[in-house]
């Protein structure tokens, strides 16, 4: 048991002003050489740098894309030790505030309601979790299968025309709380399925021989803190003993090669693991129920931002799984589904070679289950915007990503 907070504590946190980002900058580097690295983790230790790309220090690696935000206080002195030591560099972003708040560039039509075109807060996706079941009772229904540390519900909208039947594919989107894209991209896939059912040849044959379960949050106190207090936050919102820093990386979490990753393992860390390999009540939420639907689960998708990939296992060994080549073909295939509408350009591979190791994620687990078509997409965009996609690039994002995922939902039916 925690030890209960004291009033004045309570009281102090809910008056907190949210987290302002004035000027703060966002770089991008490249290192040249092992030298050059070092120096970009020398900063890191002497600097409070939130890493973007890569997601840790420790990845950080020669000629490898690395983007790093830091404060108005110390992008100064930054800049001046990349200019001396003949580091290439770039701001990405000058004023991080401007970019928070220039996100919403869409006009609110109908304030307070759900809208595909804008970014929805909590309390509007779980509305619009309702009103999808009312809408449309023969093909969507909403289970509960937890609730989070803050006790919010976590729920999973199952999509398909009839019960019983033998294959399923697993989404889930938001792992990550400030990837807001993300969780766009669940509400419109069930939005579209549902609305194109009978107009659509694809779709139509999707939904009346498959099941689709789809978690449209998954990290759902950590998405409102996002929205409420720091839209920079990554973790949930769990108290770590003895321990000040707040939350557990989801996605080191899954059991598997849980403690393989080095530096996972300090509270303060955005990739911080947990204490134990599913310690997170939103953890054991999804393993459980996976679990206890394995016979009918052929395909597991998680939806990220941002660099613009397609990946697939492994990311804690760089061996390959055994069906790497379908998987490779699923991938190239995907992509190339994708860039017919507006272009977009993905690279897809395997997690550990293609955009850095990881240990604990919930695609290598859900393979070494036994769900042998598991993927990750890395939504849009490749760093201009990073995690504060637009308002107005949601509907192309989601559009361009729905090509891929229904060719991967048609592989699956025709070939598991």
């Amino acid at each position: 048991m925690w030890p209960a907070l004291p009033v004045s504590l309570i009281a102090t946190t809910l008056a907190l002003a949210p987290v302002r980002f004035d000027r703060e900058k966002v770089f991008r580097v490249r290192p040249q050489d092992d030298k050059q690295a070092n120096i970009v983790k020398d900063l890191a230790k002497s600097n409070e740098l939130d890493f973007w790309y890569p997601d840790a220090t420790h990845h950080v690696a020669t000629n490898m894309t690395v983007d790093f935000r830091a404060s108005e206080k110390e992008s100064q002195s930054i800049q001046s030790a990349l200019e001396q030591s003949n580091v290439h560099f770039e701001i990405l972003i000058h004023d991080l505030q401007e970019e928070v708040e220039k996100q919403f560039d869409v006009e609110d039509d109908a304030p307070g309601r759900h809208s595909y075109a804008k970014y929805n807060d909590w309390g509007k996706i779980v509305a619009w979790t309702e009103k999808m079941v009312k809408k449309c009772p023969e093909m969507v229904s909403r289970i509960q299968i937890g609730s989070t540390v803050e006790n919010n519900p976590l729920y999973i909208l199952k999509v398909g025309k009839r019960a019983g039947r033998q294959k399923a594919i697993f989404m889930d989107c938001g792992i990550h709380a400030r990837e807001w894209v993300s969780p766009a991209f669940c509400q419109w896939f069930v939005y579209q399925a549902t609305k194109s059912y009978g107009k659509n040849k694809i779709m139509t044959k999707l939904l009346d021989q498959m099941n689709f379960y789809i978690l449209p949050v998954f990290n759902v106190d950590g998405y409102i803190w996002s929205w409420t207090q720091n839209r920079m936050w990554r973790k949930n919102r769990s108290r770590n003993r003895n321990s000040t820093c707040i939350g557990t990386d989801l996605n080191r979490n899954f059991d598997v090669s849980w403690s393989s990753s080095p530096n996972t393992n300090n509270p303060c860390l955005e990739t911080y693991r947990g204490p134990a390999p599913e310690s997170e009540k939103e953890t054991r939420a999804v393993t459980a129920f996976i679990r206890s639907h394995l016979k009918s689960i052929r395909a597991y998708i998680t939806f990220h931002s941002y660099s613009q990939m397609l990946l697939y296992p492994y990311g804690y060994t760089p061996r390959l799984p055994p069906n790497h080549e379908d998987l490779a073909k699923v991938g190239r295939i995907a992509t190339e589904a994708l860039s017919t509408r507006y272009e977009t350009r993905y690279v897809y591979g395997p997690i550990a070679s293609t955009i850095y190791p990881t240990s604990g994620s919930s695609l290598d687990w859900a393979y070494d289950l036994g769900i042998k078509h598991t993927f990750a997409f890395e939504l849009r965009d490749k760093g201009k915007f990073g995690f504060l996609l637009p308002e107005s690039r949601i509907k192309p994002t989601c559009r361009e990503t729905m090509l891929a995922v229904k060719f991967i939902a048609k592989y699956i039916l025709k070939h598991t």
